[in-house]
C-alpha cells in the first residue's frame, strides 16, 4: 500500500516538476510534450519518501510521474534539492534507477539507470539495452546515451548504432543531430561516427575511422582507411561517398602526407553460374571465357574515382565485357 501523506505527495509532485517541466527533462525537444499547466499524476507502489537529511524526494515501487503525453518510469525515482540565492530550494539532480522508460508523443528512451543534470540540461541513461527511439529512427548503445536538450544532441557511446529501415551505421561512438520531423515530431537528421565505422545497406558494407551520414539525402561520407565490400567486390581507398538511397558507392583520392592523391584500389571478382568459366572480361592476351552470365539485372555499381594516374598494369578489369 502506498504511504503518501499530504506534505509526502507535494514533496513529490516538486521533484516530478523537475522531471516534467522546464528546465528539466520535460523541456527537451524530445521529450517537451504538452504539458503546458497540466497536473502532474505521481504513482508509486511503494510510497513516496521525503529524505531531508540528504535532501531528497523518493518515489519507489513501480514509480511513474505522468504529464500531459510524457511519461517518466522506473522502478525508482528520486529527485536531489538544494538552497537557492533566494531562500528557497531547487531540484539540480534527478535519478530514475531500475527498468527506466521516458516516453512522450515525440519519442522514447529506455535503459536501466537514468540522470538528468538539471544546470547543464543533459540526461545520461546507463545499462542494458539503451536505445533512443524517434519517429523511424532507432539509436542505440552498450555503454552510455546522453541527451544534450539545449544542442538537440544525442551521443552514443560502445558499440554504437544509428538506423531507419535498412539503413544502418555503426561505430564505436556516434553523435546523432535531432530536428523537426515531416508530421511534428522529432527525428535524427545527421550522424557523425567516430571509430571503427560500419555503413550497411542489404546489399553493401563500408569501413572507415571516421564518417557522417545526412539521413535528408541519405549520402554517407567516409575517411580513413576506407574499405567499401559487396559480394567479392571490393574497393580500397581514403575517401568515399556512398549514396544509400541508389546504392552506388564511389571511392575517391585523398591528399596524402606527401601531398600527393592517394591510390584507389578494387578487386573484382566475376559471377559464375555452375562450373562455367567467369562472365566477365577476360585478362589481357587470354581467350575470351566460356559460358555465359545468368540473366537478370546487375546491382548498382560500386564505381571507383577517375584518377589522373594511369592503372598499374597488373590491375584486373573494372567492368564486364558487354
Amino acid at each position: 500500500m502506498s504511504r503518501r501523506t499530504p506534505s509526502l505527495a507535494a514533496a513529490a509532485l516538486v521533484a516530478t516538476l523537475a522531471l516534467l517541466a522546464p528546465p528539466a527533462v520535460a523541456q527537451m525537444g524530445m521529450f517537451g510534450g504538452d504539458g503546458g499547466d497540466k497536473p502532474v499524476e505521481i504513482l508509486a507502489d511503494e510510497g513516496i519518501e521525503w529524505q531531508q537529511n540528504t535532501k531528497a524526494y523518493i518515489a519507489r515501487g513501480n514509480a511513474k510521474a505522468i504529464r500531459g503525453d510524457t511519461t517518466v518510469a522506473a522502478d525508482t525515482l528520486t529527485a536531489y534539492y538544494r538552497e537557492n540565492a533566494t531562500g528557497g530550494t531547487e531540484i539540480f539532480r534527478v535519478v530514475a534507477d531500475g527498468k527506466v522508460r521516458i516516453t512522450s508523443a515525440q519519442g522514447a528512451v529506455q535503459g536501466d539507470r537514468g540522470v538528468y543534470e538539471v544546470d547543464r540540461a543533459v540526461f545520461v541513461m546507463t545499462g542494458g539495452d539503451i536505445r533512443l527511439t524517434s519517429g523511424t529512427d532507432v539509436v542505440t548503445a552498450r555503454d552510455s546515451l546522453e541527451f544534450w536538450e539545449q544542442r538537440q544532441l544525442a551521443v552514443a557511446r560502445g558499440a554504437a548504432s544509428a538506423a531507419r529501415a535498412d539503413k544502418r551505421i555503426q561505430a564505436d561512438t556516434l553523435t546523432a543531430t535531432l530536428g523537426d520531423g515531416p508530421k511534428g515530431g522529432r527525428e535524427v537528421r545527421r550522424v557523425d561516427a567516430f571509430g571503427n565505422v560500419n555503413v550497411a545497406t542489404a546489399s553493401e558494407n563500408a569501413r572507415a575511422e571516421t564518417g557522417v551520414y545526412n539521413l535528408e539525402r541519405g549520402i554517407a561520407t567516409l575517411r580513413g582507411k576506407v574499405r567499401i565490400t559487396r559480394g567479392q567486390n571490393q574497393l580500397n581507398g581514403e575517401y568515399a561517398v556512398v549514396d544509400l538511397n541508389s546504392g552506388v558507392s564511389r571511392m575517391l583520392p585523398a591528399p596524402s602526407q606527401d601531398g600527393q592523391p592517394s591510390r584507389v584500389t578494387g578487386l573484382f571478382v566475376p559471377n559464375r553460374e555452375g562450373a562455367a568459366a567467369p562472365a566477365g572480361a577476360p585478362a589481357s592476351g587470354a581467350a575470351p571465357a566460356a559460358g555465359t552470365p545468368a540473366p537478370g539485372a546487375a546491382a548498382a555499381p560500386i564505381l571507383p574515382a577517375r584518377k589522373p594516374n594511369a592503372p598499374a598494369a597488373n590491375a584486373p578489369p573494372a567492368k564486364a565485357r558487354p
